[in-house]
């Protein structure tokens, strides 16, 4: 009867184990996801335009296919075209990092103030009120229902890790990333400045974000 007994534990105690390691794998730092990425061409004349990303992670998904790099014609008002003639408002990513993102400033926001937030914010770092509705038309359901968020936008913590080459080299460059974990009361952070480059000649813009459920998360001091 014992041994029966030491069994089951002994079963139940490897089940147990297993768990923990299948929650602390999805949940490390392994697999951070850089969701939605996209990148907008505004050159001033119709022309054809590389560009290369230089990801230090595994991309997941991209539209148009990506393959050794995207070679599109693009015009002023941001259309992208294949060489199949196929059209495009964006080139689209996302993939899988082991980044640590920095939250040493930014934002405590309330859930039911996440959109009027975010428009606030977007516009201050460069984005047009059409590249930021389709900014906050993707986030603002992920965050919305949450009690708070704790929001950081980041700057070589992302661009250091996913590198652009853009050929020819455009006169503007505007890369938006929002890191974010969802808090369940509010959190002290000091408040970042944001500010963004005057849009001029051929411009590039860039948003995308990464939610950060970690259980052992901490504020960088």
């Amino acid at each position: 009867m014992k041994r029966i007994l030491y069994i089951i534990l002994g079963a139940a105690a490897v089940i147990l184990v297993l768990g923990f390691l299948v929650w602390l794998f999805r949940n490390s730092a392994a697999n951070t996801k850089d969701a939605k990425p996209v990148i907008y061409l505004y050159p001033e004349q119709e022309q054809e335009i590389s560009v290369r990303l230089d990801y230090d992670g595994e991309l997941t998904c991209t539209y148009p296919e990506y393959g050794n790099g995207w070679n599109v014609t693009a015009a002023p008002d941001g259309t992208i075209t294949d060489e199949n003639g196929q059209e495009y408002n964006y080139l689209y990513w996302e993939g899988n990092s082991e980044q640590e993102y920095d939250f040493s400033e930014g934002f405590c926001v309330a859930g039911e103030d996440t959109a009027k937030f975010l428009e606030d914010a977007l516009d201050r770092l460069g984005l047009t009120r059409r590249e930021a509705n389709e900014f906050i038309v993707y986030w603002l359901p992920r965050m919305e229902s949450n009690e708070y968020n704790l929001i950081s936008f980041q700057s070589e913590a992302y661009t250091d890790h996913a590198r652009l080459s853009i050929q020819p080299e455009p006169d503007t460059v505007i890369r938006v990333f929002m890191a974010y974990k969802p808090l369940d009361h509010y959190q002290e952070i000091p408040e970042q400045d944001l500010s963004a480059p005057e849009r001029s000649g051929f411009t590039v813009v860039e948003w995308g974000g990464s939610e950060l459920p970690l259980p052992d998360f901490q504020i960088k001091s």
